[in-house]
């Protein structure tokens, strides 16, 4: 009896823990790639040097199975990599060379509202109901609060931006695109797959860098940590965890959790980068927190009623 009573929320809780592991790991992943832009390296180069090592890492465990099942299913992958990989991830990168890290966080953030709109326009079964909107409004409210965090010298560059918005964009899409995967494979093969078409895609965008970085330069203690902390970390673990995740709670709730993102970059940024946060953003960070518990409390009480 005590199974049945306890199991399914244990390990549901379980899931829900790891979408906020993964989340922290990724908004820590800003403070880290900025240093490694500080440092000379491209927003490219980092990209490819993250997602390749974590495509070896991946394929050191998961290599018994190497096509998927249809080509059709193929094509599938090819977009996960494309949209949840380079497009993002460059994207994304680019983004910080010309605003402030929090920026592009928080930007990002707005993937959860974009993925209920898009999930919510292709599925009818999945519409979300108002608990979820009334938690999302308040949610992305914040995200505008933060936003315009600043001090006295904040300057919003569009095209960083811009590109933040795009990141965004590719992010739900890609949820999407797992909410039809994960019913026919598994979490490693999804993860592995999707880092070698990110890892294939990217490699056309070398073409606009201004020059390449000799690898060597990653002999260095601390770029080499940072990249190994992008690969295996915030790439293996958390895509990895996030493709279960997804499985288990569905890509609504998972994507709430991308709320706090822009949280753990704020507080991140502020320690080691020295980006200050005001009143205006610690409203927005309770907002942003009070957005995902609403998000979820409200829909189980109209559950259970």
């Amino acid at each position: 009896m005590s199974t049945k009573r306890f199991s399914p929320k244990g390990n549901l809780l379980l899931y829900h823990v790891g979408a906020a592991v993964a989340v922290i790991g990724w908004g820590v992943s800003f403070i880290s790639t900025k240093v490694l832009l500080d440092n000379g390296l491209h927003p490219i180069e980092i990209y490819i040097y993250r997602f390749a090592i974590a495509y070896l890492a991946m394929l050191l465990i998961c290599h018994k199975k190497i096509f998927s099942n249809s080509w059709r299913h193929e094509f599938s992958f090819m977009l996960a990599g494309l949209f949840g990989g380079s497009i993002y991830f460059i994207s994304e990168n680019v983004a910080l060379e010309y605003t402030l890290v929090s920026n592009v966080s928080l930007i990002t953030s707005l993937s959860p509202l974009l993925t209920v709109l898009l999930i919510g326009f292709i599925y009818k079964s999945d519409r979300p109901g108002k608990e979820t909107i009334l938690g999302s409004v308040v949610a992305f409210l914040g995200v505008g609060l933060v936003i315009f965090n600043s001090s006295f010298n904040l300057s919003i560059n569009p095209l960083g931006d811009l590109l933040s918005l795009l990141a965004a964009f590719c992010w739900a899409i890609y949820s999407i695109v797992l909410k039809q995967l994960n019913p026919l494979y598994s979490a490693l093969f999804i993860t592995r797959k999707t880092f070698f078409y990110g890892v294939l895609t990217a490699i056309p965008f070398l073409l606009i860098e201004p020059s390449i970085t000799p690898p060597t330069v990653l002999l260095d203690p601390v770029l080499l940590g940072n990249i190994l902390f992008l690969a295996l970390f915030c790439s293996m673990f958390a895509y990895l965890m996030w493709a279960a995740i997804i499985g288990k709670i569905g890509a609504v709730k998972a994507s709430n959790y991308m709320y706090f993102q822009p949280v753990v970059t704020l507080v991140f940024s502020f320690l080691i980068l020295g980006e200050k946060i005001s009143v205006i953003g610690y409203t927005g960070c309770a907002m942003i927190l009070l957005g995902v518990w609403m998000a979820d409390y409200l829909q189980k009480r109209k559950l259970r009623n």
